[in-house]
């Protein structure tokens, strides 16, 4: 159900549910959750992207299994998958969702769980809950810190589908790329941001997640800027000055 592959310090996890679009069930959640410990510990990836096989990124919660589930049942799933999403924004890697195809309910919240968002052009998204008589399990506060308080009201209150060019105009991704080049452009981003040393990277993501936390008291060296004066940082700061005063 999962694809985990890395090269040149980017790792490449694909959900592998096509004939389902990706949809989340109690199998596919538990298999992203081994996935993710799996890449917590890759301290040679800088870079997580997550994508999806088939004509959907991912089409939600199953509503098949979920026609299945109990009250409690149900309950328990979803506390588990908001957890999961949780730890995305834990990883030391930085992450990147390349959208192809849906993006619909607990799909869309698994991509705005990423860092930065790359779309196709004929990506499309929506949060049809409400048109189904219930609401979004979990996300709501992660959504609105992307997507701004009207555009998120409208996602979550009128159910509606919008394509990637809208998705673009709201902020929900920040890229829109043809189809045919999604993985090439995700992959070229992700190769910038990987030469980055993965420190600096993890410190800059923990101090996006402590803000969102509330945590905007914390002094400076709580927020990484001890790695300044690292051994890796003297030497990338000597060699760019060293640069210029050759310029």
């Amino acid at each position: 159900m999962i694809e985990l592959d890395t090269t040149d310090r980017v790792a490449w996890l694909r959900l592998n549910r096509p004939a389902a679009l990706n949809a989340l069930d109690r199998a596919l959640t538990g298999a992203l959750e081994e996935a993710l410990t799996r890449v917590a510990a890759m301290d040679d990836v800088a870079v997580l992207v997550v994508a999806g096989r088939g004509r959907a990124f991912c089409a939600g919660n199953d509503i098949a299994e979920m026609v299945t589930l109990s009250g409690d049942e149900a309950e328990a799933l979803a506390t588990r998958q908001a957890a999961l999403l949780d730890r995305f924004a834990g990883l030391p890697q930085v992450s990147i969702a390349a959208i192809d195809g849906w993006a619909l309910g607990g799909g869309l919240m698994l991509a705005v769980a990423q860092d930065l968002r790359v779309a196709s052009d004929r990506a499309r998204f929506g949060l049809p809950e409400v048109t189904l008589g219930f609401n979004p399990a979990y996300g709501i506060a992660r959504l609105l810190d992307v997507v701004a308080g009207g555009w998120a009201r409208e996602l979550l209150l009128t159910g509606r589908t919008i394509r990637a060019s809208e998705a673009l105009h709201m902020g929900l991704v920040n890229r829109v790329v043809a189809s045919a080049t999604l993985e090439a452009s995700v992959a070229a981003l992700a190769a910038d941001i990987a030469r980055a040393p993965r420190a600096g990277l993890a410190a800059t993501k923990e101090i996006v997640a402590a803000i969102r936390r509330g945590e905007r008291g914390r002094g400076p060296e709580a927020y990484g800027a001890a790695l300044r004066t690292s051994p890796d940082a003297r030497a990338r700061i000597r060699a760019f000055v060293e640069r210029k005063t050759r310029r």
